[in-house]
């Protein structure tokens, strides 16, 4: 299982002006009213694939056709500590950006500089009607799109039409992410949001992905008039439980990458100290297993196809 990088980091230093008030954070106005859109990148330090993606549209003066897009190059800091000899380390300074996204967190008096950041964005967040978060996996899984549970995110992932892979999910006991802020989650608001794992963290292909979905997402929300062709035979996993690590003894029973589906209900995926983890079900299919694994951090989510 590698870790290595097959593209450099990039310098994100002429993006940081921007025309926001809001560092690395730029605004982009069609003559066309339309929605606002949100892009967002580098949430987590070391998932570079996303800031390509910002970096092409803001190099070539991209404008949408109708609305609104707002690119936003989000942790910076943890960015800045980056080494492609040990990624993992930059993916966050003081505690994960995308596990504070609820009011009594952004609205308490804890400190730090994943919080700051949050804080200042937040402005951002709450003006877009859609969001896409580009995220990467430590794995080498095809992309997969999180979609949140209310059928209006899974309508427009079926519209972006990539990746094939649709996970309706929950999210984190940790906390919840920046898709799941706000009017993302509200069952009545129009507000939709999808984050998009791209792919492993240094593969290219991740890189490729990241650029054709932002592409594809501007296009299904109406922001442009680019032709997307729809996926063929998308695969939707609904997610019947996240396992969360409660021990630092938390081992895998085999190197999973992701998606593998396994076929018999109690077969034995890892240990977490003394406690077993088995499947709850037949074709349970593994969603982003994790490593170097922490309590309270999720190791794996278990789903099934649905059919």
């Amino acid at each position: 299982m590698t870790d290595a990088f097959e593209f450099p980091a990039l310098d994100l230093q002429a993006h940081r002006q921007g025309n926001t008030g809001i560092a690395y954070a730029h605004r982009l106005v069609a003559e066309i009213p339309g929605p606002t859109t949100l892009i967002t990148a580098l949430t987590h330090g070391n998932e570079l694939c996303g800031a390509y993606a910002l970096d092409r549209f803001l190099r070539q003066g991209f404008r949408p056709v109708r609305g609104t897009l707002l690119l936003c190059i989000v942790n910076v800091d943890a960015y800045g500590r980056f080494d492609p000899a040990s990624p993992c380390n930059s993916r966050f300074v003081d505690e994960d950006l995308n596990r504070l996204w609820s009011p009594a967190i952004l609205d308490s008096e804890r400190q730090s500089v994943e919080l700051a950041r949050a804080r200042a964005i937040r402005p951002l967040v709450e003006e877009a009607d859609f969001l896409l978060d580009l995220h990467s996996m430590q794995s080498e899984c095809p992309a997969l799109t999180l979609c949140g549970v209310l059928p209006r995110s899974l309508d427009l992932a079926l519209r972006v039409g990539g990746p094939r892979h649709l996970v309706v999910d929950a999210g984190h006991r940790a906390g919840p992410r920046m898709r799941d802020h706000g009017g993302f989650a509200d069952p009545v608001s129009h507000k939709t949001a999808l984050l998009v794992e791209c792919g492993r963290h240094g593969s290219l292909s991740s890189v490729a992905v990241a650029h054709e979905v932002s592409r594809r997402f501007l296009a299904a929300v109406g922001m442009t008039d680019a032709a997307v062709a729809p996926c063929r035979d998308p695969l939707v996993i609904d997610v019947v439980q996240a396992v969360t690590v409660e021990s630092e003894r938390f081992r895998f029973a085999e190197s999973y990458r992701g998606l593998e589906c396994i076929a018999k209900a109690g077969t034995l995926i890892a240990h977490d100290g003394e406690r077993a983890v088995r499947t709850p079900h037949d074709e349970c299919v593994l969603i982003m297993p994790g490593r170097d694994l922490k309590p309270g951090q999720t190791a794996v989510r278990l789903g099934r196809y649905r059919r």
